[in-house]
């Protein structure tokens, strides 16, 4: 090992960049140990990971692309797992590096939000004929918006800060439109809309840009990787994209 520092600024997992010295060559890694906090089920986790992105490298290189930059690859452990456990419990997982690529915390112009959107929609073309239904749900119910509705008037109800009166216009407009909150679901249900495979957190700091071209080239943070439907990875991009602060700026809370 030549070195070993934490890198980004997730929020969820802890991150490192670790550079070693493979067989006389400099390689550089991402390292992380799974929350398994939030994700309770950090093996299914990476088998979703491991499914989704050797289908991506699979179509990658039939599309003459750069497998190698166009998809994080994962590093099996010694014995041939995609993940390993340490003493303590905890689960660790291992990236190639991709070399010469930037992710922003925030939309800078219209060009980043346009290669957002450029990058997710090629990524779930390229997923279009993965099996969704084999994939495990990591976070039960993320995107499904009655229960999340459910849970927002509780949240309400129970005014834990007592600061709801500060936002009652706002709550009251997603209350006024309670009946359209299943819509989504429902088509699902009715098999009107299909099941995909979707990233479920479709922000810019999910992308990493070309350093050189300005290019989106490869998604990353796939831990919400599951069963849905195109229009939550869109919603989600667009309510990224319309904020013009980082999402987590203590001046905007």
């Amino acid at each position: 090992m030549i070195s070993c520092e934490r890198y980004g600024n997730g929020h969820i997992n802890d991150t490192f960049r670790l550079v070693c010295m493979d067989w006389g060559a400099i390689k550089p890694y991402i390292i992380q140990r799974i929350n398994d906090k939030v994700f309770k089920d950090p093996v299914s986790l990476m088998k979703n990971i491991s499914g989704v992105t050797s289908f991506l490298r699979e179509t990658i290189i039939a599309q003459a692309g750069d497998p190698d930059r166009e998809t994080l690859n994962i590093v099996k452990a010694r014995d041939g797992k995609d993940y390993c456990q340490d003493s303590d419990g905890n689960y660790w997982r291992g990236y190639l590096f991709i070399e010469g690529a930037t992710t922003y915390n925030k939309v800078r112009n219209p060009e980043d939000f346009y290669q957002s959107g450029k990058a997710f929609g090629r990524f779930l073309c390229r997923l279009g004929e993965y099996p969704a239904g084999e994939l495990t749900e990591t976070i039960l119910n993320f995107h499904n918006t009655p229960v999340r509705l459910e849970a927002f008037k509780e949240a309400v109800k129970a005014d834990v800060c007592n600061r709801a009166h500060l936002v009652s216009k706002e709550i009251n407009f997603v209350l006024d439109r309670e009946s359209e909150a299943d819509t989504a679901m429902k088509l699902l249900r009715e098999g009107r809309l299909p099941l995909r495979v979707t990233h479920n957190d479709t922000k810019l700091n999910n992308i990493m840009i070309d350093d050189q071209t300005g290019e989106a080239l490869c998604v990353i943070d796939l831990d919400t990787i599951m069963p849905g439907l195109s229009i939550f990875d869109f919603g989600d991009a667009i309510r990224f994209g319309a904020n013009t602060a980082e999402e987590d700026d203590p001046g905007f809370q």
